[in-house]
């Protein structure tokens, strides 16, 4: 039998040692400043929504400014904080300008989600030169200039964070998808590098999605990529799948970096 002294004893350092335990628990996304790219729809507008109504401030930037600004204006209906901001993620001098505009209207810019994408897929034999350049310029020049504009405002503050948006493309490779799976690797590993390279106050993170409701299949022009395609699309996942996980991630103490999230439908093998 236990003395009541050794109870009291066994209970008072159960209670010190979880007393001495760091504060683990999610911080949550609210209050946060986020530039989104390619946010006016897909799983860029599902994570400027999802973001908004979890408090944060976020900034919708898209080529499409009619589409963002009405997006941003039926978030602030809502009584969320949003606008919207013209962005073509191939012009750097015109990340950048977005960038800081954020950063100056603000005071700082906590996260930069670079989601925009393109996905004009082929096989290599149609020779659809244009759009290999297309998806180059978008998936991996459009990250590098993100990257460019945010990383000395995070390096001033001490903090931020970079989210990239991936994809399953970037650890297997289909018919069709040679180029677009090389810029999503591409992608990966540029954002992998830009982790290791990092200071401790900046998180990086990467949301690697399967098959998700989206636009990106209709820039594609190759019929007989459209036809595969129809087929792989057949299982997709709504789109605010990939946003919980954003939010996740940016949700974590400050002692905490998720580095790298796979979302897919459960049919997608």
């Amino acid at each position: 039998m236990i003395s009541t002294t050794a109870q009291e004893a066994t209970i008072t350092t159960a209670q010190e040692t979880t007393s001495q335990q760091p504060d683990s628990q999610p911080a949550g996304p609210a209050g946060k400043v986020v530039l989104v790219t390619g946010a006016s729809s897909g799983i860029g507008e599902a994570i400027a929504r999802r973001l908004a109504d979890e408090g944060c401030h976020v900034v919708l930037a898209a080529r499409r400014s009619e589409r963002i600004a009405a997006i941003a204006d039926e978030i602030r209906s809502r009584g969320r904080s949003a606008q919207g901001r013209q962005l073509d993620v191939t012009d750097r001098v015109d990340v950048q300008a977005a960038v800081d505009a954020v950063a100056d209207e603000h005071g700082r810019l906590d996260v930069l989600v670079n989601n925009a994408g393109v996905m004009p897929l082929s096989r290599l034999d149609a020779l659809l030169t244009e759009q290999w350049d297309r998806m180059i310029d978008v998936n991996v020049r459009g990250l590098l200039h993100g990257i460019a504009a945010a990383l000395p405002h995070f390096q001033a503050q001490g903090s931020g964070h970079f989210v990239t948006i991936a994809s399953i493309g970037a650890h297997q490779v289909s018919p069709t998808a040679a180029v677009y799976c090389a810029t999503k690797y591409a992608a990966w590993a540029i954002t992998e590098g830009l982790r290791l390279e990092s200071g401790p106050g900046v998180r990086v993170t990467t949301v690697t999605p399967g098959v998700v409701e989206s636009e990106l299949a209709s820039t594609i022009t190759d019929p007989g990529a459209q036809e595969a395609m129809r087929t792989y699309r057949a299982e997709a996942i709504h789109a605010d799948a990939i946003a919980r996980a954003v939010s996740f991630a940016l949700a974590q103490p400050a002692d905490v970096d998720v580095n790298e999230l796979v979302v897919r439908p459960v049919r997608q093998r």
